[in-house]
């Protein structure tokens, strides 16, 4: 654990270190400045117009990131030839893998933090006091957090056994597909045939369901949310970060890095 915990630290300061975070957390906290404006325009509808901006904003900038820098996690590590001064040392393959995972994601929680503050106190400028429903778009926040966790675990998993644009391509895809489960699951069989179906089906329940993940209705209408999908969401993030980085570990294992 301390292996891990010092290359996730290393890669959260590299991060850090990286002006480009900077600038797309400004442009996202610019983009909820915008929406008060916007939300001025649209009489009544104003939280509402916050809260979907603002939500949209940190999920795109969030994903930007995940993508971009997830797929040059190991990449960048063996251009630099750093990564072979690393395995010299007593840290596993996996351990590498894992701390890097565990950097971005630290990465991205505490950008994704500073995006929620602005939402928050853009909703203070609005509202000018946060009611108990307001908490729905924080528990949206949460959500896109645990969702950027996934495409940081599918990211790596590319990046270990492709080059980075195929992996930009492969992750990006499967985050579209992860938006339309639902869909594939619900397709009518008299037009694609049973076959078809049956095979979308089946496929759905691997991809990654990132519909699950989308409560940005009930945050813009301050819906509340019941606590059993909460306890779902971080649960199947959980496993299913898991199972990825398992999978990106046993490929990492067996790749020739000479």
């Amino acid at each position: 654990m301390t292996r891990i915990a010092a290359v996730s630290w290393n890669t959260f300061r590299e991060a850090v270190r990286d002006r480009v975070l900077y600038n797309l957390v400004f442009f996202a906290l610019l983009l909820i400045a915008t929406a008060i404006l916007v939300g001025q325009i649209s009489i009544g509808i104003e939280t509402i117009v916050l809260v979907s901006l603002g939500l949209s904003a940190i999920s795109v900038i969030g994903l930007l990131i995940a993508v971009f820098t997830g797929v040059g996690l190991v990449s960048k590590e063996i251009e630099k030839r750093t990564l072979y001064a690393l395995l010299s040392k007593p840290l596993r393959r996996w351990e590498f893998l894992v701390g890097k995972f565990g950097g971005l994601v630290l990465t991205l929680t505490v950008n994704t933090g500073a995006m929620a503050v602005g939402l928050m106190l853009a909703l203070l400028y609005v509202k000018h006091s946060l009611g108990s429903g307001d908490a729905t778009a924080f528990v949206a926040v949460y959500f896109i957090l645990l969702k950027l966790a996934i495409v940081v675990a599918l990211a790596l998993l590319f990046s270990c056994f492709t080059s980075q644009l195929l992996a930009i391509l492969f992750t990006s895809g499967l985050y579209i597909a992860g938006l339309f489960i639902s869909e594939m699951r619900n397709l009518d069989a008299s037009r694609v045939g049973p076959a078809a179906r049956h095979f979308f089906t089946g496929i759905s329940y691997l991809l990654p369901n990132f519909q699950n993940f989308d409560v940005m209705a009930a945050a813009a209408h301050a819906r509340p949310l019941p606590g059993i999908l909460i306890v779902h969401n971080t649960l199947y993030a959980m496993l299913y970060c898991a199972v990825v980085l398992g999978a990106a570990s046993v490929v990492f294992g067996r790749k020739n890095l000479k």
